[in-house]
């Protein structure tokens, strides 16, 4: 059957609750909020000599919830106004509404009892062949449709999304024996295409797949923290971005998340594998009962493994829990040999055979961590999962790790592994050992672009489903690589269609990068018809590169410094004013040189997590790559749709003033980085790429014509300079800005206003330009912007205010 999802019911407000109900949301789709009614009044609804019967106080429980849930940070909404789509109600009255949904879920406790409850008042409403799902992290599927009718059995399975559900991709569906093929089927396919997720098919079993293997991971260093004598800084340090998870890597992260949380999921673990070979390591070491029993639980109760004081100087300080004495202490520093010899590593992956290679702790630890973590995963398989790779995908998009357990193993060696192992007395399972005796050296292959697992039942590499649906640049890079540099990498994407990928640190942006993308065009004018700029890294692109623009600057080889902002601004207008389409493709941090890159492009195909902003203001410069030309630009292009000019020109000028940073692809729309009815917007990012190649397949065959040259742009001149220096004028008497950014905000002012004009005018984009370079190179001679940026630079972080 043809099904759709156009409105669906969340049974349960709580966080969970709360914020599917806002990913429905940020997707277009209108989600009804349901949940108890409370049992007595507060004191605020006493004061208003309200009763039980009043409509807001049967809905407080969840109106406070979802007002709750929209001011958390970070936002799991895309839009404020997305929020519209969500309408609140409660069990008793509203209940009978569910009769018009197209798919019920369940987030309410995690009790049986109360899920029964929940269920039994749902079928007194629920229309057949709707879909009825449960969010349940533990509790096995199958109870719940106990003395359940058969289109209600059909229709039913679990449904775990992770939290914040915005952010980790992870969607598991576990369907029971009575669920219908059509419905999983669906449910898996949904769960990728609009809900933008890595959806992923478990058994159930007790914690699905990631949960189960996540959490023997967190309890596993819980205990050898103790055995190995270690301190949480260290386990932080050697468990967080050096092996590609989080940066609040193992015990941050708990904090974040909620001791009690943890606890609940271990304990369920301890009671529902007993015969789990790591079972013992699901009971909870003293030290985390002590601290359970003292409710330190984390950033919830204030404080966990880590507790934030004022110091005696009256100073934020973050202490860290000694767990031997259970008292907190001053941070400790972290330092290990191994881990300064992959300093020079870049790719994660490669960083692995040397880790487990270490003298040090660090290598130990390293070694006794990841045999142990062979040793479960293997043993979990067919127990959680018939196929390897659903594990890895489960804790790649449920846990954040950068690479799932078998993908490390096959990057230390699969042998190696083994005999690791063995070292540390463990084994992995019998299939592992008959896997290598019958010569497959890796539990993974790649070829002809498409990436094969060891299929264990049938001994034999098959193809991973689903991914004729992507572009997967690493599947294909070997195969499609035309031209390349230092900075970039041109590929052949088929279809007259080539890509340019940055591979410079973080993507920044500095001359290997602008080769790449003035060779692009070279190429495709010539050979084919159409380009792509994207990548699939963490970012799309964290701006310039800083450390050039200081070198140059401190050096004042000012020549030089022109000549390269020249190079970046000439390469964005080549973009601009190529006769082939250019489509960018931007995601995460787009900074700075990021953004301009995207606001040149004919067409921008943006993943929804595009955080995308001109920050230069950070640094005390102006954007020099065409930025500050081009929000001047698209503020007189409002001109002609009716804006107010002043207004138009001011919001565009604020939106730099105030380095503000789109917190997702719908807001960048707001901002002016996105134009409405021209550009696009993915949930999936991994579909990024090829929906990338489609739009510029379908400008080109619908006779992409290259444009002319503009001539035609507004610029008001002395009318609004003299409002610009006023207002800054003001801000500095305010103290709310310094004499440094009064200067670098007049001289913005001075570009968008197209200078000290005497009149308004039209002018042409080169003119603006050569304005917008002068101003750079000029703010590069002051000793506050090298300074601020020689502070970036130690702290090495990306240019954002």
């Amino acid at each position: 059957m043809n099904r759709a999802i156009k409105k669906v019911a969340i049974l349960g407000s709580g966080i969970m609750g709360s914020r599917i109900a806002c990913h429905f949301a940020n997707i277009g789709v209108e989600a009804l909020l349901l949940d108890i009614v409370p049992r007595e009044l507060n004191d605020a609804e006493k004061a208003k000599g309200l009763t039980l019967e009043n409509k807001a106080v049967r809905n407080r429980i969840v109106n406070d919830a979802l007002k709750s849930t929209l001011k958390s940070k970070p936002s799991p909404i895309y839009k404020k106004e997305f929020a519209s789509l969500i309408e609140t109600g409660n069990f008793d009255d509203d209940m009978s509404k569910i009769k018009d949904v197209d798919w019920i879920m369940e987030v309410v406790v995690e009790r049986l009892d109360i899920k029964k409850i929940v269920f039994d008042n749902v079928v007194k409403y629920r229309k057949p062949g709707t879909l009825i799902t449960s969010n349940t992290s533990g509790i096995p599927i199958h109870m719940m449709i106990e003395d359940r009718d058969d289109d209600f059995k059909k229709h039913f399975c679990g449904t775990h999304f992770f939290n914040p559900p915005r952010y980790l991709k992870l969607f598991e569906v576990i369907p029971t024996p009575e669920t219908s093929t059509e419905v999983t089927d669906f449910l898996m396919n949904y769960g990728r295409n609009y809900l933008g997720k890595t959806s992923v098919l478990a058994k159930d079993t007790p914690a699905f797949i990631a949960n189960r293997v996540g959490i023997y991971s967190i309890m596993e260093l819980f205990h050898v923290v103790n055995e190995m004598g270690m301190t949480i800084e260290e386990v932080d340090k050697l468990t967080g971005p050096v092996i590609g998870r989080a940066k609040s890597a193992t015990f941050r992260t708990v904090d974040v998340v909620g001791l009690d949380t943890l606890v609940h999921v271990a304990n369920g673990l301890y009671n529902g594998v007993p015969d789990d070979e790591a079972h013992d390591l699901f009971k909870l070491p003293s030290y985390i009962e002590t601290m359970m029993e003292n409710n330190w639980l984390g950033s919830k109760t204030k404080q966990g493994f880590y507790k934030r004081v004022k110091n005696d100087q009256g100073k934020k300080e973050i202490l860290s829990l000694d767990l031997n004495t259970l008292e907190y202490r001053t941070k400790k520093r972290a330092k290990f040999a191994t881990l300064e010899m992959t300093k020079t590593i870049d790719k994660v992956i490669d960083r692995f055979k040397v880790l487990v290679k270490g003298k040090d702790k660090a290598g130990e630890f390293y070694r006794k961590s990841f045999s142990g973590l062979f040793q479960y995963v293997s043993n979990r398989i067919p127990e959680i999962s018939d196929e390897l790779y659903k594990i890895d995908d489960g804790m790649k998009a449920g846990f954040g790790w950068e690479h799932g357990p078998f993908q490390v193993w096959d990057a230390i060696g699969v042998e190696k592994g083994i005999k690791m192992m063995e070292a540390e007395g463990k084994k992995p399972a019998q299939w592992v050992y008959d896997m290598v005796a019958s010569g497959q050296k890796s539990f993974y292959t790649l070829a002809d672009s498409k990436m094969s697992y060891f299929d264990i039942p049938a001994k034999e590499n098959k193809i991973i489903p689903g991914q004729e649906s992507f572009i997967i640049l690493d599947n294909i890079r070997k195969t499609s690589k035309i031209w390349e540099n230092s900075g970039s990498v041109i590929h052949d994407l088929g279809d007259g269609i080539i890509n340019v990928e940055f591979t410079s640190k973080m993507n920044s942006i500095g001359g290997e990068v602008l080769q790449g993308l003035q060779k692009g065009i070279e190429l495709a004018e010539k050979d084919y018809r159409g380009m792509i700029v994207g990548n699939q890294g963490p970012n799309f692109s964290v701006g310039a590169n800083l450390a050039m623009i200081f070198m140059l600057a401190i050096e004042q080889e000012y020549d030089e410094l022109n000549m390269a902002i020249k190079q970046f601004q000439d390469t964005m207008m080549r973009m601009r004013y190529s006769s082939i389409p250019v489509i960018a493709a931007p995601h995460g941090m787009t900074f700075g040189g990021g953004a301009e890159i995207t606001l040149h492009a004919d067409k921008v195909v943006a993943a929804a997590e595009t955080y995308i902003g001109l920050v230069e203001f950070g640094v005390g410069v102006i954007p020099g790559g065409g930025g500050s030309k081009e929000f001047a630009l698209r503020a007189s292009d409002s001109f002609k749709t009716g804006d107010v000019e002043v207004n138009a020109l001011q919001e565009a000028f604020m939106t730099i003033a105030m380095a503000k940073v789109a917190t997702s692809a719908h807001e960048a729309y707001d901002l002016g980085f996105l134009k409405k009815g021209r550009d696009h917007v993915v949930v999936n990012r991994d579909n990024q790429i090829a929906m990338a190649k489609k739009h510029a397949i379908l400008m080109a065959e619908s006779g992409y014509t290259q444009p002319a040259k503009r001539k035609d742009i507004k610029v008001l001149g002395r009318q609004v300079l003299g409002m610009f220096n006023v207002g800054t004028d003001s801000m500095v008497a305010g103290k709310f800005i310094s004499e440094h950014d009064r200067k670098v905000a007049n001289k913005l002012a001075y570009v968008m206003a197209g200078g000290d004009l005497t009149e308004k005018t039209l002018v042409r984009e080169q003119y603006l330009l050569d304005l917008e370079r002068e101003a750079f190179l000029s703010l590069l001679t002051e000793k506050k912007t090298l300074e601020r940026i020689q502070h970036m630079l130690q702290k090495g972080k990306p240019l954002r205010n």
